[in-house]
């Protein structure tokens, strides 16, 4: 060890007080007769303990020192980084914000660590930052890997690997396969503990993507799809048919894609209990069966507009055109932007004794008590379009549509708001001024659309800022002058709630032990709406275009879905980041 580097350590054992100077003095001249190591020595005699090693070599090196010998280190941050390569290389995760996750390190001068830890990060797109810490802490944090494994561990053990993989005759084989399954309790166990992870980590979905040599299991919270478990191939099969079994699905069918739903009774502390629905969808790929679940929570609550995030003047419109008692309102958006809860919400509102509501849907995503609901099953050639003819045979006063697809089922729903209907469903556009030229590139004739639709209504879904961490952050130039540009497009009268007169603020998440270290927790929607008026509809024409409409939604004082982002944004409910995400042209 060179003299600087021991002129260093000294300098800092008595700037920080650790020891007195006297001993340090004789300890540091022993240690540069004999050549010892110096930190056996200080810890040999006592001057300093293994912790304040760490410290000392945190400042030589300029690199933080964590301790985390009492930190519980969540599951979600230790999944980002593999536990072989934890052990093997003496580098663990234990927080992560956004796109960075902090690495505590026990050797930061491994070159060999330092190397798989930055293939690792390319190839998961991480931004690490290192720490050092103690060996005491590394195997605290690893007995946290082995606890977050531990259940499923148990459980694999159990599984009868010949049982898995052994191929059974049809027929008889294939009764006698599916009891054999449904009494296997370590693959039953497998799958429940699968998800009730996902339930309880508030999940959307759950992918169960079979690779060459394993099982690979991720969950989708708020919209991004996190690595969870890795299942041994040796079960495959069986977790797979354990869950077609449930959804009440062909197991001997695996060449083709397949969808069906069960319920799930999930035990939670005391003696409360909750079911979730998932919907369940197969898929044949090379390497096997994939599965997707869709969690359907019947425990929560729908919420109103108002929570959802609809903004005063969009509730007002809303509420004013499904008042109405015929005409088609239209939620549009990409798949998974929430147009079937912004759905749900107004039929919540609509849901009263007088009236009979029908609902086709696919599949059926909510039970609401009063609503006469049905899920269309197309392998037996009932469709969207079918499903619409016979509902207009049950009286109903307002009909719900899951999806117009089609011409026939565009020209069933306008039909049917002009025979005195009120007609809600959803349609793929970019945004909400767009649903009249789709329409109309449907083949439905343009004053029939003028004359049937009632509203159009655009939405996004953006993540939401953790209320338990959340802080104030400087908006660069570029932002500014981004929210400025849009700010100047808005009506005054559609700039509630805002305070201007600071200047621009903006606010992010930092992270916390509630919201997982993300910064994040829940989603809120962006919404734009347009009222079908007198002057679109006096412009109406085949030829009639985007821009066309936009100029008269103007005139209405519609805000677009980026202008309500950024409100949102001056709010505090989102980030700036999330609202240009989702609304890059």
């Amino acid at each position: 060890m060179n003299q600087e580097y021991l002129k260093k350590i000294y300098d800092y054992l008595v700037s920080s007080k650790i020891a007195d100077k006297k001993q340090l003095d004789k300890i540091f001249e022993e240690t540069s007769k004999k050549n010892l190591d110096i930190f056996d020595v200080l810890v040999g005699e006592k001057v300093v303990d293994a912790e304040d090693i760490v410290k000392i070599k945190a400042n030589l090196l300029n690199i933080p020192y964590i301790d985390l010998k009492k930190v519980v280190v969540d599951s979600d941050v230790l999944r980002e980084l593999p536990e072989r390569a934890a052990l093997f290389y003496k580098f663990v995760p234990f927080e992560k914000v956004g796109g960075d996750i902090k690495i505590a390190m026990v050797d930061p001068t491994n070159t060999d660590a330092l190397d798989a830890l930055k293939f690792i990060s390319i190839k998961q797109n991480l931004n690490t930052k290192i720490h050092i810490t103690s060996i005491a802490s590394f195997n605290v944090v690893i007995k946290q890997y082995r606890k977050f494994g531990e259940e499923l561990k148990n459980v694999l053990k159990n599984v009868d690997q010949k049982f898995v993989e052994k191929e059974e005759s049809k027929g008889k084989g294939k009764e006698k396969r599916k009891e054999r399954i449904l009494e296997e309790a370590p693959v039953t166990k497998i799958v429940d503990i699968i998800i009730s992870h996902a339930v309880e980590g508030r999940a959307s979905d759950i992918h169960i993507e079979p690779s060459e040599n394993d099982l690979r299991v991720r969950y989708r919270l708020d919209g991004v799809l996190h690595n969870s478990l890795v299942l041994p191939k040796m079960i495959k099969a069986a977790v797979v048919s354990r869950i077609k079994i449930l959804a009440n699905l062909k197991i001997d069918e695996t060449r083709k894609p397949q969808d069906g739903r069960f319920r799930f009774n999930l035990s939670s502390s005391g003696d409360t209990e909750k079911n979730v629905d998932l919907r369940v969808s197969t898929f044949p790929t090379v390497n096997g069966e994939k599965i997707v679940m869709r969690i359907l929570d019947t425990s929560l609550d729908i919420g109103t507009l108002e929570s959802l995030g609809v903004r005063k003047r969009g509730i007002k419109v809303i509420n004013e055109n499904i008042s109405r008692p015929y005409g088609i309102v239209l939620v549009t958006g990409p798949t998974g932007s929430g147009k079937s809860t912004t759905l749900y919400a107004m039929l919540k509102i609509l849901n009263e004794e007088g009236v009979n509501i029908v609902t086709l849907e696919d599949p059926v995503e909510y039970f609401m008590t009063g609503i006469n609901q049905s899920q269309i099953k197309s392998e037996i050639g009932y469709s969207f379009s079918s499903g619409l003819r016979s509902i207009l045979r049950q009286d109903p006063d307002i009909i719900m549509v899951g999806e117009i697809r089609d011409k026939e089922t565009a020209e069933l729903a306008t039909h049917a708001a002009l025979t005195g209907h009120l007609v809600l469903s959803t349609l793929h556009t970019n945004n909400a001024v767009g649903v009249i030229p789709r329409l109309i590139d449907m083949g439905i004739e343009p004053f029939l659309v003028s004359s049937a639709l009632n509203v159009a209504i655009g939405q996004r879904l953006v993540k939401k800022i953790c209320e338990h961490c959340k802080e104030e952050i400087e908006p660069s130039i570029s932002v500014k002058e981004i929210i400025k540009k849009e700010l100047d497009k808005i009506p005054d009268s559609q700039k509630e709630g805002l305070n201007l007169e600071d200047g621009i603020k903006l606010f992010h998440g930092k992270g916390c032990s509630e919201c997982k270290k993300s910064g994040n927790s829940g989603r809120i929607g962006l919404y734009e709406i347009l009222s079908m008026t007198s002057e679109i509809e006096n412009k109406m024409s085949s030829k009639i275009t985007e821009s066309d409409i936009a100029k008269e939604a103007k005139k209405q004082g519609m805000t677009t879905i980026k202008q309500d982002g950024i409100m949102k944004a001056l709010l505090g409910l989102t980030t700036i980041e999330e609202v240009l995400r989702v609304t890059e042209d």
